[in-house]
């Protein structure tokens, strides 16, 4: 058996990675590949995080295609080959007229939740604007969803599956750039790379909207490290690449933004 308490040692959501520390007994003891429900990027992060000084199993993730927020979780003995392939994910397409009636990334999800399943069963939600949205669930919904998902908003749709290869998915653009600062604050490093006032990022620290490597951040004063991943709701994520010293004792910080 896995050393559950210890392994949740600093997990934010202890819960979820408690649920699947189980279902990483369950591939031990069976020696089957286990799969988990979607997964948030926090959960996902947490997950690792507990799993990484492990030896008795190893894990992949995926979520229908490379950019995935949410992924479900493949679990097995270390001895057992792993790729994406076994991570079970279907997709859907919601289609209707929309142009007279705009449906959000919430609406779509609301419907979907509305007939009865739980958040845990479905993965990303691309909206297609005035056409509908293709979403990612697990295999067994697809059918449920198929008979059950009729309507959005006051919109009459139809629900049918689709290949995983007719998902509607655009490469997120990519802006390079580079500030130098007093210091590494988050507040500092965030607002200038997500082109904001400084005051109004803290807003949005201490509204917690702001996350570093998936952890909800909210203190301003934050040191911002190479290699952190910067999101905020709404606005996207910031890469941070290089900090280096100038002579003057200010930081160059190199950022990738990607919208």
């Amino acid at each position: 058996m896995l050393p559950k308490e210890e392994l949740l040692k600093g997990i934010e959501n202890r819960d979820c990675v408690a649920r699947i520390i189980d279902q990483a007994n369950q591939a031990i003891k069976t020696w089957e590949v286990v799969l988990t429900d979607f997964l948030s990027p926090p959960e996902l992060a947490d997950s690792l995080k507990a799993f990484k000084s492990l030896t008795e199993v190893h894990c992949v993730s995926w979520g229908g295609y490379p950019q995935a927020e949410r992924t479900r979780l493949a679990i097995a003995r270390e001895e057992i080959p792993l790729d994406v392939s076994q991570v079970q994910v279907c997709a859907l397409e919601i289609a209707g007229n929309f142009l007279f009636d705009t449906a959000s990334h919430r609406d779509f999800l609301g419907a979907m939740l509305g007939t009865g399943i739980v958040r845990e069963k479905t993965g990303d939600i691309v909206v297609l604007g005035d056409r509908g949205a293709q979403v990612i669930v697990v295999p067994e919904m697809v059918e449920f969803l198929e008979m059950e998902l009729k309507q959005v908003r006051s919109v009459p749709v139809k629900t049918q599956r689709i290949e995983l290869t007719e998902l509607n998915i655009k490469e997120p653009k990519k802006k390079q750039l580079t500030t130098v600062e007093a210091s590494t604050r988050l507040d500092a490093i965030a607002s200038a790379g997500f082109g904001m006032s400084r005051s109004k990022m803290v807003d949005f620290i201490n509204a917690g909207d702001v996350r570093i490597n998936w952890k909800e951040i909210t203190q301003p004063s934050y040191q911002v490290k190479s290699n952190d991943l910067i999101a905020i709701r709404g606005k996207g994520r910031l890469e941070v690449g290089e900090i280096t010293v100038t002579k003057k004792g200010r930081y160059r910080v190199d950022l990738t933004r990607y919208i």
